[in-house]
């Protein structure tokens, strides 16, 4: 059981892990041993997530979600398989906690009157500028 927050634990058997070769640091070790970790995480089949963690989950990683709904997460920063898997989980744990955090919701309000006039007085003197860059036209004699 890993634990995310008070509300939220994710079954271990929920997730899946594969360990493929990776590429970067390790030299010669790298040729020989699958230390990169490619965690999978059924977010649209988990029965740990609450439904609207779910939905969030799914808008704000979907470009880690394929089409099944599973969520990808790779790690191969680190040269030990262990070291990988731990950092895959913590960014998995990461993410969920992320989408379990409520998003603020935005207050609409007006700008003052002052910031307004200041826009508008701004944009004249922009205006003024441009003006006086063209061309002068003299009158027909």
């Amino acid at each position: 059981m890993i634990q995310v927050n008070r509300n939220i634990a994710i079954e271990e058997n929920e997730i899946e892990m594969e360990f493929v070769r990776s590429s970067g640091p390790g030299g010669q070790n790298v040729n020989k041993v699958s230390t990169a970790v490619q965690l999978r995480f059924d977010v649209a089949g988990s029965s740990s997530l609450p439904e609207r963690v779910r939905r969030r989950l799914m808008r704000t990683q979907a470009n880690r979600i394929n089409n099944q709904g599973v969520l990808i997460i790779e790690s191969k920063e680190h040269r030990s398989q262990e070291r990988n898997r731990q950092a895959a989980l913590e960014r998995l744990v990461e993410i969920v906690r992320a989408a379990a955090r409520k998003p603020k919701v935005r207050k609409k309000t007006k700008p003052s009157a002052a910031s307004r006039e200041r826009r508008l007085e701004s944009k004249r003197r922009h205006s003024q500028k441009k003006k006086l860059r063209r061309r002068v036209r003299y009158p027909q004699e």
